[in-house]
């Protein structure tokens, strides 16, 4: 059977004006994952990345410990749900209901518990498809291009090959949506559970995809840090 390991991005800018760049941290947990992978002798035949930079980054910060890998390859159906997007389009409806939702957003970092509240809110009226608004990428049209994306590593895939996919929390839940059934809201409980540079490993044989193992983290473990383990 052949393998695709879906590798959350690391650490990005959470509360900065550019969320899209790893922090200091993030590099150090992407350089972890490459030091473990690299000492359980795993390599790839295969390497793809979302557009985004926090997803790039993290596989060229990944793959440089592991010795020559192939070239990493973009494609832009593993990039991120537009989240801000997805606020900003559910904002007025946000109002009602938390009427302090403009300073918790803009001070994200300050009120993380709050922002994770309002972002759960925000999301599960997303994914219903019951609240769809014009210009906004639809959670159905999300899973779409996601799907779109698996299908094509899977017709280029050898039996064997073992394919490293560096994405973001959204895509690994619309992923694990599509193979494993669960709906979209349980898929999203699972999502806030994915710290970043996890592993998630898939098996595959022809277009048969099994989830094997979830959000596996112990490179980060490992290192007895508990400051390592981060979900943004």
């Amino acid at each position: 059977m052949g393998s695709i390991y879906l590798i959350r991005h690391g650490q990005a800018s959470f509360g900065a004006e550019n969320y899209d760049v790893l922090s200091p941290l993030g590099y150090r947990q992407s350089e972890a994952l490459g030091d473990y992978l690299a000492q359980l002798g795993v390599s790839f035949d295969r390497c793809l990345s979302g557009e985004l930079d926090r997803q790039q980054d993290t596989a060229r910060a990944t793959l440089a410990r592991l010795g020559p890998q192939p070239d990493l390859e973009i494609d832009a159906a593993f990039n991120e749900f537009h989240a801000d997007a997805v606020i900003r389009a559910h904002l007025p409806d946000l109002l009602k209901v938390e009427p302090n939702a403009m300073h918790i957003l803009r001070n994200a970092a300050d009120h993380r518990a709050d922002f994770q509240r309002l972002f759960t809110y925000v999301v599960h009226r997303w994914i219903s498809g019951e609240h769809e608004k014009d210009e906004l990428e639809s959670w159905q049209h999300f899973l779409g291009r996601v799907r779109g994306g698996l299908e094509r590593v899977l017709e280029q895939a050898g039996k064997r090959d073992r394919i490293a996919i560096f994405t973001s929390g959204g895509t690994i839940t619309a992923l694990l949506q599509l193979i494993i059934g669960v709906p979209p809201i349980k898929a999203f409980e699972m999502n806030w559970q994915i710290v970043n540079t996890s592993l998630s490993q898939l098996k595959f044989r022809d277009r048969d995809v099994a989830l094997a193992s979830f959000n596996s983290h112990a490179h980060l473990q490992l290192l007895k840090n508990p400051e390592l383990i981060t979900h943004r």
